[in-house]
């Protein structure tokens, strides 16, 4: 039998109504109910909105239907390097892509696009764009990735990313340097054919926009223009290829400064030679030698910093025709001073078989004598002009007489013996700049 007292009752009650009146307590304690995670609330609610979850979207858009029509423009912000050496030049850009996925298609009541930044992207399909001959490549991620998806409400994406990438340009150094380089910038679909994906520029030309401060310190830019043709792999087939072709004229003033200009120099200093008395071997062979040290310094320093190419630049043609001139004049001086010492062994020669006529009063015979101190000075020194040049002439009378003592001359014979050693100098002096201002003529003539 169970018996109910109201001592019972009334205890009964009091904890009751301390429960009730401390249970509020208890369920506002962060003890029993955690805060919620704001951020993955919001990422949750933007998938859901976009129905990422319900769709597989490692397929392309439309799969088993027509290509996928992807517009691309192009953003140039910088040429940061053209190394000829490498044969390759560096660009940063920002690559833009336009297309439709309908899975990606969300109501909005205001038809505004939503922005995402990197973290979305790799969970929608995306174009696998790739540069064609790059060498390497990235996008920036400071601070963060630079990466952009904006889709609109009907499904229409735009993906944009900022890349810096270093590609291959295969250059024609023939006419180096007053050449002019064109060099191209590959963009391609790397798995999906022209049957999957149809790659175009979304307006044309209009596509490739440029920025106007960007200028080069070797090169200047003639000319931006774009180009779509199709590639074809034969073990995967045909793909659409996009191209990025720029013009670039190389600036001639800092070539002339450093390389044209010494070499002429050079080559119009060894003509100071020819007027150098050729007797003063210690003045002119170091002379010669010289320049030609000089000459072969400015080959080397232009080659080591160009690629080593089997064919003839331009620049060679100039330094290595240059060099010629240069070698000549030394081969010059060897022809004078060998000639003059030819000269003189004849002159001693006939010294020693003629008898000596100074003092002979007779009519005809030579006024000045011929004398040891004439034959050993070969040079042109206290002799008059004659027609604008300055000879050395010497006369010599043979007399042969039959009869000595009755002073009667039988028979005699004149010898004149006209001795020009320093014909080759003065030819030369017109000769080496005359033809080598006809080389300038023609060089200029058929690079510029």
């Amino acid at each position: 039998k169970f018996y109910y007292s109201r001592y019972d009752h009334f205890t009964f009650c009091s904890d009751l109504s301390l429960f009730f009146q401390l249970f509020p307590l208890f369920s506002l304690s962060p003890i029993f109910k955690r805060s919620p995670d704001i951020t993955k609330a919001r990422a949750t609610k933007s998938e859901q909105l976009l129905r990422i979850d319900d769709h597989d979207f490692t397929m392309r858009p439309g799969f088993g239907g027509p290509a996928v029509p992807v517009g691309v423009d192009v953003q140039v912000e910088s040429l940061d390097a053209i190394s000829e050496v490498d044969m390759d030049f560096t660009m940063t850009l920002y690559l833009r892509h336009y297309w439709k996925d309908d899975r990606l298609s969300f109501k909005s009541n205001t038809n505004q696009s939503m922005t995402f930044d990197g973290r979305l992207v790799k969970k929608i399909w995306v174009p696998d764009m790739f540069f064609v001959h790059s060498k390497k490549s990235f996008t920036h991620d400071t601070t963060t990735d630079n990466v952009m998806l904006r889709v609109y409400p009907d499904g229409k994406v735009l993906y944009s990313l900022r890349v810096t990438v270093t590609a291959m340009c295969s250059m024609d150094l023939s006419r180096f340097p007053l050449d002019t380089q064109t060099c191209s910038l590959e963009i391609e679909s790397y798995a999906y054919t022209d049957d999957d994906l149809m790659l175009y520029w979304k307006e044309g030309n209009r596509s490739l926009n440029t920025d106007e401060r960007i200028s080069l310190s070797q090169f200047l830019i003639q000319e931006f223009h774009t180009t779509t043709k199709l590639a074809f792999y034969s073990s995967t087939g045909w793909y659409n290829r996009l191209y990025i072709n720029f013009t670039l004229r190389r600036h001639i003033f800092f070539f002339l400064l450093q390389t044209y200009f010494p070499a002429t120099l050079m080559v119009m200093l060894s003509w100071v030679s020819f007027w150098i008395d050729r007797r003063a071997v210690p003045a002119r062979v170091p002379l010669g030698i010289t320049t030609v040290l000089t000459m072969s310094t400015i080959i080397t320093g232009v080659n080591a910093s160009m690629p080593r190419v089997s064919y003839i630049k331009a620049v060679d043609v100039y330094l290595w025709i240059s060099f010629v001139f240069v070698f000549l004049s030394v081969i010059e001086y060897a022809a004078v001073n060998y000639l003059s010492t030819l000269q003189e062994r004849k002159e001693r020669k006939l010294r020693e078989k003629l008898p000596c006529t100074c003092g002979i009063a007779h009519p005809g015979m030579m006024s000045d004598c011929y004398s040891e101190v004439d034959v050993n000075t070969t040079g042109n020194y206290g002799m008059p002009e004659e027609n604008g040049m300055r000879r050395e002439r010497m006369l010599v009378e043979l007399a042969m007489e039959s009869d000595q003592m009755t002073g009667h001359v039988g028979s005699r014979a004149y010898s004149s013996i006209w001795i020009d050693t320093h014909a080759i100098d003065k030819y030369s002096r017109v000769i080496f700049p005359g033809s080598y201002i006809l080389f300038n003529i023609i060089y200029w003539s058929i690079y510029s």
